[in-house]
């Protein structure tokens, strides 16, 4: 009897915390539909944050590429007075990234409804 209780407050416990997580997400991070994405992209930084051979792949036309665990060892490359839009394979990396880059001090943090998976607009294939 006594595991089940412990077993109920475990799974009441971390469900708590993730909806406590995703809804502090919605307040720093934007998550843009595909048309939105396309028409701020140009105004903002473009931040691919998948792996360096993801990238060579196949990524958006003007997309820089920072991997989510180099965010912190090149946040320099970032400009705090634009906007950033990150985007991945299907944007959890680009969550954690924004969670990242939120605690480094940077702003208007946008992310890829879907991530490169669901992108259907322009792309410099990989080789």
């Amino acid at each position: 009897m006594l595991s089940w209780v412990i077993l109920i407050v475990l799974a009441a416990a971390y469900l708590g915390y993730a909806i406590t997580s995703r809804l502090m997400l919605r307040r720093y991070l934007t998550t843009l539909s595909e048309a939105d994405f396309r028409a701020g992209e140009r105004k903002a930084q473009l931040i691919d944050v998948r792996e360096p051979n993801e990238f060579k792949n196949g990524h958006i036309l003007g997309a820089r590429n920072i991997p989510l665990e180099q965010l912190k060892m090149r946040k320099q490359e970032l400009r705090h007075d634009m906007k950033i839009y990150l985007y991945d394979s299907n944007g959890s990396r680009s969550a954690r990234a924004a969670a990242t880059l939120k605690r480094l001090g940077y702003r208007n943090l946008f992310d890829l409804q879907g991530g490169f998976k669901k992108w259907n607009g322009r792309v410099k294939k990989g080789i």
